[in-house]
C-alpha cells in the first residue's frame, strides 16, 4: 500500500505543476491531479516552489486551509469513484452532482462526509465505516 510522507505529496503536486506548466507528459496519476489543480487557481502559488511547499505551515492555528490535504482529497474520492469503493460511492456522487449542477461542488461536499468518517474511525479505534460514509454523501443537499 502507498502511503506518502507529507513532503511526498506535497513534491507530487509541485512536479505536476511544474510538468504541466512545461507542457511535459504526465503520467495518468498526474492527469488527474492537473485536473484539479486547474479547478483551483487560487493554490497557484504555493505550487511554484517545491522548497516554500515543504517549508508552508497550514497548521488550524494560522488560519490557512492546506492546499495539498485538498487536492489530496480531491485525488482520494476521484479513486473512490472511479472504483466504486466504497461500494455504492460512485451512484451517490452521481446523484449528487446531479443535485449540485457540478462535480466540483459534489467533491467538496463530499470532502465533508469523508472528514467525518476519518476522524471518527481516529476517535473510536475503529477502520472507517464506509456504509456511514456513502449515507452521509446521499444525505448531502
Amino acid at each position: 500500500m502507498f502511503n506518502p510522507s507529507q513532503d511526498d505529496v506535497r513534491r507530487f503536486f509541485c512536479e505536476t505543476w511544474r510538468k504541466e506548466q512545461a507542457r511535459e507528459v504526465l503520467t495518468p496519476l498526474e492527469s488527474i491531479a492537473r485536473d484539479w489543480l486547474v479547478q483551483h487557481p487560487e493554490y497557484e502559488d504555493s505550487l511554484r516552489n517545491v522548497d516554500d511547499a515543504l517549508a508552508a505551515d497550514y497548521s488550524v492555528e494560522r488560519g490557512q486551509s492546506n492546499p495539498f490535504l485538498h487536492l489530496s482529497m480531491h485525488l482520494s474520492i476521484a479513486e473512490q469513484i472511479s472504483i466504486d469503493q466504497p461500494p455504492g460511492i460512485r451512484a451517490a456522487f452521481v446523484q449528487l452532482a446531479n443535485r449540485r449542477g457540478s462535480e466540483h461542488e459534489a467533491h467538496h461536499a463530499i470532502m465533508e462526509c469523508l472528514g467525518q468518517m476519518l476522524w471518527n474511525a481516529q476517535r473510536s479505534g475503529l477502520p472507517p465505516d464506509g456504509a456511514a460514509y456513502v449515507e452521509c454523501v446521499r444525505r448531502q443537499g
